[in-house]
C-alpha cells in the first residue's frame, strides 16, 4: 500500500484552471476505485481554491495514469496538461501535505478556519460513497487531529482568518465615505455552507439588510434558518439596484453579466462585488466598470495577511511531529503480516510438540504442566522478535526483517495474502487423538 495524491491548488495553478478541474469532483472517487485495480480507495478534497485527490494504491504509476485519464475525460483539459501541471505526491509527503492543508498552513489565508471542516467533510463523503479504505480513514482522521492541535496550541489557531473574512476586510477598505457595514444593503448569492458562513460573518460585522438569491430556489428555506430576505427572480433586479455590496457564493453556473449590473446601477457610489465562487457568479469584466469594485479569490490570495512567523513555525512543528508519528505507525503496520507469519509458524511447531506430549501422557496433570511451560517459553521467545519487527518497520526496514525470517525459518513472505492459508490447521492436526483433551489457553502475547 502506498499513499498517492494529485494536487491542484492556488499555489500551483490559476484559480480558473482549479475551478475547471474542481467541476469534475462528483463521482471521481468512485470512478477511480471501480475503474482501476491499482487503486484501493480514494478521497476527493475540493474547496474554493484547491482540488486534491488522495488515494490508497498498489502501484503508483498505474494509479497516477488512471487518475489523470479520468480527470481528463471529465474536463476539457488534456492528459498532457494535467500530467505536467498537477503536483504528484507519494508516500510520506502525502501525509505531511494533508496535515498542512488541514491546519491551514497551505491556504491562501494562512491559518484559515474553514479548511479543517472541509477535510472532515471530504472523508465523510468518501465513507458515504464507500470509496475510502482503513488507511485513508486513519490518514484523514489524524489530519483532523493535527489541525485541532494547531488550533488549540498555537496563536495561528486563535488569529486565523477565513477567506471570506479577508474578502470582507478588503470590501471595508473600499466603502465610500464614512459608511460602515450597518448601512450597507447586501445581496448574497448562494445557499450552501459557504454562503452560510458568509451570512454569519456579515451579521458579525453589523449588516442589517441582507437579501439572498438562489438560482435553485432555496433562498426561502435558507433565510428562514439564518435570517435575511429571500429573493425571487422577479425581485432580484430591484435588489441589485439598491445594493451596495453583492457577494457570490453560488458557483452554480448562473452568472450575473456586466451589462445587467451596468443597466441596474442607480447608487451614487461604486458597487462592491465580492465573488467567492470558483466558477464566478459575476462577470469578471465587471472590474472594467468605473463605478464597480471587484474582489475575487485571486484578490484574497494576493492580499491575505502574513501571519506571525512564530505562530507559523509552531504550527509547522506540530504538523511535522504528527506526520512523523503517523508515518511510523503506518510502517509498523507493514510488518504485521511478518509477525503473524512468525507466530503462526511457531504455533504450528508448538502444537505439534504438545500433541506428542498428550499422545504419550494423555490429559494428565503432568502433561498440562508441560504444556503451560512450553507456551510460556514460546511467549518469551516471540517477545523480542515482535518488538524488533515494529522497530525495524518504523525505520522503514521491514524488508530486512522479512528477509531474515525467510532465511532462518524458510518462510515464504513475499505475498502477505498467503499467510491466511498457512494459518489454517492441517487435516492431520485437526484429527489428532489429543484434540479430545482440554485446550490450555495460550498466555497473552507481548
Amino acid at each position: 500500500m502506498v499513499f498517492l495524491s494529485l494536487v491542484a491548488s492556488h499555489s500551483q495553478l490559476d484559480l480558473e484552471t482549479v475551478a475547471q478541474i474542481s467541476a469534475s469532483a462528483d463521482g471521481l472517487a468512485a470512478a477511480s476505485v471501480n475503474g482501476s485495480a491499482a487503486i484501493n480507495g480514494a478521497v476527493v478534497l475540493a474547496t474554493c481554491n484547491r482540488f486534491e485527490v488522495y488515494a490508497d494504491v498498489e502501484q503508483v504509476d498505474d494509479a497516477t495514469e488512471h487518475l489523470v485519464n479520468t480527470l481528463a475525460d471529465s474536463t476539457d483539459l488534456s492528459r498532457d496538461f494535467l500530467a505536467k501541471r498537477l503536483t504528484t505526491l507519494e508516500g510520506e509527503p502525502v501525509i505531511e501535505h494533508l496535515f498542512s492543508v488541514g491546519a491551514g498552513l497551505d491556504s491562501a489565508v494562512v491559518g484559515e478556519r474553514e479548511i479543517a471542516g472541509q477535510v472532515r467533510r471530504a472523508l465523510t463523503q468518501a465513507q458515504q460513497e464507500k470509496t475510502t479504505t482503513s488507511n485513508l480513514t486513519r490518514l484523514f482522521q489524524n489530519a483532523t487531529r493535527a489541525a485541532k492541535d494547531v488550533g488549540s496550541n498555537t496563536d495561528l489557531g486563535l488569529q486565523g482568518k477565513s477567506v471570506v473574512s479577508v474578502a470582507l476586510d478588503l470590501a471595508e477598505e473600499l466603502m465610500a465615505g464614512d459608511r460602515d457595514w450597518s448601512e450597507q444593503d447586501v445581496v448574497l448569492f448562494g445557499t450552501g455552507s459557504y454562503a452560510g458562513a458568509t451570512m454569519a460573518l456579515l451579521k458579525e460585522r453589523g449588516v442589517k439588510r441582507i437579501s439572498v438569491y438562489s438560482h435553485s430556489g432555496r433562498a426561502a428555506d435558507f433565510t428562514s434558518k439564518r435570517g435575511g430576505f429571500p429573493l425571487t427572480e422577479e425581485l432580484l433586479p430591484q435588489a441589485l439596484r439598491e445594493a451596495d455590496v453583492i457577494v457570490g457564493c453560488s458557483g452554480g453556473g448562473h452568472q450575473i453579466s456586466r451589462s445587467e449590473l451596468e443597466a441596474l446601477r442607480v447608487k451614487n457610489h461604486p458597487l462592491i462585488a465580492i465573488d467567492m465562487a470558483l466558477t464566478h457568479d459575476f462577470d469578471p469584466t465587471l472590474v472594467e466598470l468605473p463605478d464597480a469594485e471587484l474582489i475575487t479569490l485571486e484578490s484574497v490570495r494576493m492580499a491575505a495577511p502574513t501571519e506571525q512567523a512564530m505562530a507559523v513555525h509552531a504550527a509547522s512543528r506540530i504538523v511535522k511531529k504528527a506526520t512523523a508519528e503517523f508515518a511510523a505507525a503506518q510502517r509498523e503496520r507493514e510488518a504485521d503480516f511478518a509477525i503473524v507469519a512468525l507466530r503462526e509458524h511457531t504455533k504450528t511447531v508448538l502444537d505439534a510438540e504438545i500433541a506428542k506430549v498428550r499422545a504419550q501422557h494423555g490429559c494428565s496433570a503432568a502433561a498440562e504442566e508441560v504444556e503451560l511451560a512450553m507456551r510460556r517459553m514460546v511467549r518469551q521467545l516471540l517477545h523480542i522478535p515482535t518488538v524488533r519487527a515494529r522497530e525495524l518497520a518504523g525505520e522503514g526496514r521491514t524488508d530486512e526483517y522479512v528477509a531474515a525470517l525467510e532465511t532462518l525459518y524458510g518462510l515464504e513472505l513475499s505475498e502477505p495474502e498467503t499467510q491466511v492459508a498457512k494459518a489454517q490447521p492441517s487435516e492431520a492436526q485437526a484429527s489428532t487423538p489429543a484434540a479430545s483433551c482440554p485446550v490450555i489457553p495460550e498466555p497473552k502475547s507481548a
